[in-house]
């Protein structure tokens, strides 16, 4: 293992000892500054407890703590990290795979400043003339009013009423978000039935409850009739009254139709964020389609007609970034001149990126994580900060063999210019170009946390260790292939850039989808497969949970867990859930403390009373076999599965669900784990085993391999082989050349991105596409396999 001299200038090196962030063993480190460092290790190893949870977390935390405690009250201070000496840390900036957020106001160019840029640009050049940049903006309105002003005059206060006026570029229609929604009623109630034998059914609305009786007992219609016998009248009140003072049973209530409560209490609400079932109603009772006003733009009728050089704002964010910096070029106007150089350097940003096929208008949410993480290097691709320190997440995730070349010339130019960039990844591509490697591991969790390899990439392919072992692997052609027993035909898809593509996609076998990002993979699967009978899509969103999640949670492991402690015991299910009745009183079983600290930061505390085992000190005297349920959530799934497998503590449902964990190569997480703690290869993983207990025909994986390291990839294609043969037809949307080689038959887009795209450029099994090396992938492939 090599390390530095300890002679060496602190000055040049970023010091780590004692980190025991997750699973890190007091770990000791020294990274060299102004080199390009990857971080090495199976998913779970301890790599991002390191990079993001030590290094950056106190990097952030120290810049935040040089503000004052006004200003850091509102910044949320994170605590400090397990460590107990960090030296030589430069200011951190986290470029990770976290979504830009699902806020529908959210677009590419809002996220980017692009649309601030065009804002101004269109201000100043537009025809007709509307003035102001917000005259452009989508997410201002146009109001005018009148208000009370108070000033001084003459040593005397003066209050004047003066009239105000916004004119912002909101379409009024959709309030800018460039779509209207529909309620679909039938969703809302059966009106054969009378309100109260409820004819209500919406999730929470039932016919004993408050809700439903502040209904019926309205006055307003006569609660114990069929709603198809309403009057226009009573119909109306039913479903739209504003609000109004009523009296039920002596008691004083708000009543409100019952259209815009719903819209107040559950339409307005993040649809991501909300319970399954509540979220499941939502996607049924609402339809939304583009605003027949604006046409979608989210502008007015001024805004979308001012142009510029023949194009409105709205036709500008429409186009293709690549299309819109050719644009840009051809505007010349002495007036505006430093604003252009500046819009063109960011679109151009976007192409060096591999992003030049999206389109500025594009909702910010719909990106995947990788495409995200590609957005947030944007701005800093041209800055001129040095010895800064970048932190990446695989930023190679979402990326094609050809584009992933790029991503590291880009890596390479932060490097060059001064600055510390450390990147968490498992693609031997870009380890291949590090200046320097920290392998961790052995393995994950509790087998994991100690860096186990420190040196250059060539001492890391004759080091023994996982990484290095597997680091020249390459997977080889199936010498035969599956048979198709059916397909899925698709066709004139035009979703996105797709450009009526007609493809059937083979059943029964392992296909693999792929092509340049943008190419339309993502199109043609999502929006031509997802949502048939019998196919079940394992996409990249996030998993939705608080603090309080874990996998014996998610996937509903604890359900027969606690339904097992109750039968042994002869007591109630509910005392084993530490969210309901056996929950520690001291910390609502929480298992820790927090105490807010005002301006600084809230500090979490073990809890004194249970220990941090969550559960009240009577329950932990249940046992099942020789164990409490404290002890069995803090099992790994490994463990887990041996205990509840057939003998003395079986319990199949439980084991059932194991294993399909232990499939997954979950088997080191603990089942009562926060979610909050998983990688995001643990993560995709985890949801992947959830699918597994359904009763799926057609499985639908979307980059599987995100946060698998070099060694877990053989176990992903065994999983994915035993899917098939047990009669699952398996699609994957992937770029790892691993699993194109094992496919059984292989779709390929392109022949670029964007508008370049959107079109079958090969189908055919693998050893076809290496033989024609026609297309990009074939050529990548052809070469990955030494063809």
């Amino acid at each position: 293992m090599t390390t530095p001299s300890p002679a060496a200038d602190a000055h040049e090196w970023i010091r780590v000892r004692g980190a025991r962030e997750n699973n890190l063993a007091g770990v000791d480190v020294d990274i060299p500054k102004r080199r390009l460092t990857v971080f090495t290790g199976v998913s779970g190893s301890g790599k991002s407890s390191l990079v993001f949870g030590t290094i950056a977390a106190e990097s952030q935390r120290l810049i935040n703590e040089t503000y004052s405690s006004f200003v850091q009250g509102f910044m949320g201070t994170p605590s400090r990290p397990e460590v107990d000496q960090l030296e030589g840390l430069t200011t951190a900036i986290v470029v990770d795979q976290e979504r830009l957020g699902a806020n529908s106001r959210s677009t590419v160019g809002t996220a980017t400043d692009a649309n601030a840029l065009l804002r101004i640009l269109f201000s100043r050049l537009g025809t007709p003339h509307l003035g102001s940049p917000q005259a452009f903006s989508f997410n201002v309105p146009t109001v005018s009013g009148q208000g009370a002003v108070t000033s001084q005059r003459d040593g005397r206060t003066v209050k004047e009423v003066r009239r105000f006026e916004q004119t912002g570029g909101m379409c009024p229609r959709c309030e800018g978000m460039g779509a209207v929604s529909d309620i679909d009623l039938t969703q809302l109630f059966d009106e054969t039935k009378s309100l109260i034998d409820g004819a209500i059914t919406i999730p929470g609305y039932t016919a004993d409850g408050w809700m439903v009786r502040g209904y019926a007992e309205s006055g307003f219609y006569p609660g114990d009739k069929p709603i198809s016998t309403f009057t226009a009248k009573q119909r109306d009140d039913f479903l739209y009254k504003a609000p109004t003072k009523v009296k039920v049973n002596g008691i004083n209530l708000t009543y409100e139709g019952l259209v815009p409560r719903i819209q107040k209490s559950m339409l307005s609400k993040d649809v991501e964020a909300m319970q399954p079932h509540i979220r499941a109603f939502v996607e049924r009772a609402v339809t939304f389609q583009q605003c027949p006003e604006c046409g979608g733009t989210r502008l007015n009728e001024g805004a979308r007609t001012s142009l510029v050089g023949g194009i409105s704002i709205a036709d500008a964010c429409a186009m293709q970034v690549s299309d819109l910096a050719a644009w840009a070029r051809t505007i010349d106007d002495a007036s505006v001149a430093p604003l252009l150089v500046g819009l063109r350097d960011l679109l151009d940003s976007f192409s060096s990126i591999g992003l030049g096929y999206l389109s500025l208008d594009r909702a910010s949410g719909t990106l995947s994580g990788g495409e995200a993480q590609r957005i947030k290097m944007i701005r800093h691709l041209g800055s001129a900060l040095t010895d800064i320190t970048y932190v990446f997440d695989e930023p190679t995730v979402g990326l094609h063999p050809h584009d992933i070349r790029r991503m590291n010339e880009l890596l390479q130019r932060l490097r060059d210019k001064g600055n510390t960039v450390l990147v968490v990844e498992h693609k031997p591509e870009t380890i291949a170009i590090a200046d320097h490697v920290v392998d961790i591991g052995p393995r994950a969790g509790t087998a994991g946390g100690n860096i186990v390899f420190t040196g250059t990439v060539d001492e890391l392919r004759a080091a023994d260790t996982l990484t290095g072992r597997h680091f020249d692997d390459r997977a080889a052609v199936k010498s035969e292939v599956r048979t198709p027993s059916g397909a899925i035909e698709v066709r004139g898809a035009s979703t996105h850039n797709l450009q009526g593509v007609d493809v059937d996609l083979p059943l029964g076998v392992l296909t693999v989808v792929t092509g340049v990002a943008g190419s339309g993979k993502s199109s043609l699967v999502h929006g031509s497969v997802a949502g048939r009978d019998g196919v079940v899509v394992v996409d990249q969103g996030a998993i939705k949970g608080s603090r309080r999640s874990n996998p014996a949670t998610y996937t509903g492991l604890l359900d027969p867990i606690r339904t097992a402690f109750a039968k042994a015991n002869g007591v109630k299910p509910a005392l084993f859930s530490a969210n309901s009745a056996g929950a520690c009183p001291n910390c609502n079983g929480a298992g820790v403390v927090f105490t807010d600290l005002g301006p600084f930061s809230t500090v979490s505390s073990l809890c004194e009373v249970c220990e941090g085992k969550r559960f009240d000190a009577s329950v932990l005297d249940y046992h099942l076999g020789d164990l409490d349920i404290s002890e069995v959530l803090a099992l790994s799934v490994a463990d887990a599965a041996a205990f509840f497998a057939p003998g003395a503590t079986s319990v199949p449902a439980a084991y059932a669900i194991l294993q399909r964990l232990v499939d997954v190569g979950l088997g080191y997480v603990t089942i009562g784990q926060p979610l909050t703690t998983l990688s995001g290869g643990e993560r995709q993983r985890l949801k992947l085993a959830v699918h597994m207990g359904t009763k799926a025909q057609v499985y639908v994986l979307d980059e599987p391999t995100t946060g698998l390291h070099l060694a877990d990839v053989a176990q992903l294609l065994a999983l994915l082989d035993r899917l098939v043969d047990a009669g699952t037809s398996v699609i994957v949307i992937e770029h790892h050349q691993a699993v194109m080689a094992h496919a059984d038959w292989i779709v390929d887009l392109g022949p670029g991105a964007g508008h370049d795209g959107g079109r079958i450029v090969f189908e055919g099994t693998p050893a076809d596409l290496i033989a024609a090396r026609s297309t990009l992938t074939g050529e990548h492939l052809a070469a990955y396999v030494g063809a």
